[in-house]
């Protein structure tokens, strides 16, 4: 009798322990925002016309403004996310990166779509006029500021480096800071994708 309860306790209390683990809230490797309303739609031109973030509802969309000419953090950040999207296979048709120049004079779309194919060639890469990148940018709390570089760089410019994540409905859901790795990215997207 006594054996009997003590494996009923041990099978009820594994239970419980395999239920907890598959059934745990998800803790998410970036931050999370609470957006009470859709993210703010624009209009940029890519490499075959203009390209509208309402494009793609129905698919999560990752956010992420750079320059080609960057020299570290956005070639990091991208192959991040290349690899990531490797990772989740087939759910990748459900994601939509977005690269938004912050650097007109030099990226074209031509030149965006050639940089950005090299990490995943899903990638849209889109450009506009300064004072539309501008607007972009101020709506979704991008800083950038073009200094000085060397003769062999030209000018640099510093930017916030999130990667910001928009959910299939439009709403801004998370923020990765710079130095995600791929695993915590492709982590998020699986957890979102499932919602």
């Amino acid at each position: 009798m006594k054996i009997k309860f003590l494996l009923s306790f041990f099978a009820t209390v594994l239970g419980l322990a395999v239920g907890f683990y598959f059934f745990r809230p998800h803790t998410f490797h970036g931050t999370v925002i609470q957006s009470p309303e859709t993210s703010h739609d624009f209009t940029l031109t890519g490499i075959n016309g203009n390209v509208s973030l309402s494009d793609y509802r129905g698919k999560l969309v990752l956010l992420y403004f750079g320059y080609t000419f960057c020299p570290d953090i956005c070639p990091a950040t991208l192959a991040n996310v290349g690899q990531a999207l490797k990772q989740i296979g087939s759910n990748a048709d459900d994601v939509q990166t977005i690269m938004i120049s912050l650097d007109p004079q030099r990226d074209t779309p031509e030149k965006l779509a050639e940089y950005t194919a090299h990490f995943h060639p899903s990638f849209i890469g889109v450009t506009g006029t300064q004072e539309q990148l501008d607007a972009v940018a101020s709506l979704y709390g991008i800083f950038y500021q073009v200094n000085e570089g060397s003769d062999a760089t030209g000018y640099l410019i510093d930017h916030t480096a999130t990667l910001l994540v928009i959910d299939r409905e439009g709403f801004l859901k998370l923020v990765f800071p710079f130095g995600v790795t791929v695993d915590e990215i492709a982590d998020d997207l699986k957890y979102m994708l499932r919602q």
